[in-house]
């Protein structure tokens, strides 16, 4: 095939791929060896950062952008007419290999359209993997996007050549998927998500006996919903985060906001795409749950069901519930320094370490890193005067916000001009 036909396909196969959010290779280890190509361990993929600066980046495209499926919010729909393409097995293999040589790329993220059925696509995804990293000795980091219905003999094998896997739920809610796209089924998503849980679960135990076990899809699994196309709360896309961390040891969930592509008389029609600051608000939350200890109700409830676009979900909670402020940083167990807006873990840690030495004050607290334009209105230390006196919730909101400016008034009034 000419080189002008596979670069035709590139464009129209990547373009169809920035879609999809979900490609981290956080958490992989997986070693070059026997002189091969490639090393995945402690790199992040798709213009991630790692934590020395270095931005890394990967071949991001579909297999094909042929679909069996109508589903109202995805651009490779059926019933859209965009140009098609597909590629060959052998194409996608050549082309990872070419990019890395020439230092473009440091791994593979591989997703596809739905052609024929499910494990039709799958063998195909699966093929490239396998080629990858037994014919070629490749060791970079690769992705992979389970499709939906496949079975679970093509997800065993796919773990054992990618270091992800990820099944995008695609919409928060099963209601809502069954509005948007009615040929699909819940069940289909949930089936290999609980495969790769059990094989993750399954392998990890037999290295424990045998060290030669090979490891099963070592940075573990994720999934990716959409944003706005079928009028979620907050609250309901939250809960749904919370059940997949719980339920599927799921290692992130990534959100992506409905972006009008064409007309389908099934989507809401609001006309611009969801604020990206609705997706950031979102991935706070998600963090908060992640690694600061917080229960999802704590974040949105029945009686707060979004979130606060002006600020961030923590200093929300924070104004709530002042009762439990202002808090001692000397005395305060760890799982209430975290809730101080203002202070990251890596802060939390520091006042740990340093209070087992001296009373900290504010001036040690400045040195820490601690923000304490909004930490301060929250938390008492070994200084004799105190920011919050009698301040009303709505005073300290505005307080911050006024001195806050860079970080929170600009992108807040730009988004309420372009989406209001």
């Amino acid at each position: 095939m000419s080189f002008e036909r596979i670069r035709e396909k590139l464009n129209i196969l990547a373009d169809a791929a920035k879609y999809d959010v979900s490609c981290s290779s956080s958490g992989s280890k997986r070693q070059n060896k026997n002189k091969g190509l490639g090393d995945s361990s402690g790199m992040g993929i798709c213009h991630s950062y790692t934590e020395d600066g270095r931005c890394v980046s990967l071949l991001k495209i579909l297999l094909t952008n042929y679909c069996i499926f109508d589903c109202a919010y995805c651009v490779t729909r059926k019933s859209n007419d965009i140009k098609r393409a597909a590629f060959k097995v052998q194409e996608v293999v050549d082309l990872t290999i070419n990019f890395y040589r020439r230092n473009y790329i440091e791994g593979l993220f591989l997703s596809s359209g739905i052609f024929k059925n499910a494990d039709y696509t799958m063998e195909r995804l699966v093929a490239v993997a396998k080629k990858l990293r037994e014919e070629e000795n490749f060791n970079g980091y690769i992705h992979l996007k389970s499709i939906p219905g496949a079975s679970d003999e093509l997800m065993r094998e796919a773990g054992l050549y990618a270091d992800r896997l990820s099944v995008n739920i695609e919409i928060p809610t099963e209601q809502g998927l069954k509005q948007l796209a009615p040929d699909k089924n819940r069940a289909d998503f949930l089936k290999p998500m609980k495969k790769v849980k059990q094989e993750i679960i399954q392998y990890k135990q037999e290295k424990k006996i045998i060290k030669s076990t090979p490891k099963y899809a070592p940075a573990g699994q994720s999934t990716q919903m959409i944003i706005g196309a079928s009028g979620e709360s907050d609250l309901e896309i939250i809960a749904t985060s919370n059940y997949f961390y719980k339920q599927y040891n799921l290692k992130r969930v990534y959100y992506s906001g409905y972006i009008p592509i064409s007309y389908d008389n099934r989507l809401p029609q609001i006309g611009t795409p969801v604020p990206v600051l609705r997706e950031n608000r979102l991935y706070q939350s998600d963090w908060l749950m992640r690694f600061y200890g917080f229960e999802a109700n704590e974040i949105v409830n029945a009686h707060h069901p979004n979130l606060d676009l002006e600020i961030d979900p923590k200093l929300s909670w924070a104004l709530r519930h002042l009762d439990q402020f202002p808090v001692d940083v000397n005395k305060a167990s760890k799982r209430m320094l975290a809730r101080i807006p203002g202070l990251g873990m890596k802060s939390v840690h520091k006042i740990l370490g340093a209070r087992r030495f001296r009373r900290l004050n504010w001036e040690h607290l400045k040195k820490i890193g601690v923000a304490l334009n909004r930490a301060q209105y929250f938390m008492v230390c070994d200084s004799p005067d105190f920011e919050r006196r009698d301040l009303t919730e709505h005073q300290i909101k505005q307080l911050i916000l006024k001195n806050s400016t860079s970080k929170y008034a600009p992108m807040f009034n730009t988004q309420l001009q372009l989406f209001s």
